[in-house]
């Protein structure tokens, strides 16, 4: 389950894009969330993992 929350950030010359997903955990079954700075074209690739 990918929470899909995407926020643009600018700094002086890269555009990034700060993306989060919601993991399951295989030992205890919770969802914790695992965040990720990256640009915005790789960003459908990490939450399809």
């Amino acid at each position: 389950m990918a929470k899909k929350t995407v926020a643009s950030l600018q700094t002086s010359s890269k555009r990034l894009t700060k993306a989060i997903k919601m993991v399951k955990s295989p030992k205890t079954g919770a969802y914790t969330y695992v965040e990720s700075i990256m640009d915005p074209s790789l960003v459908n690739d990490w939450l399809s993992k």
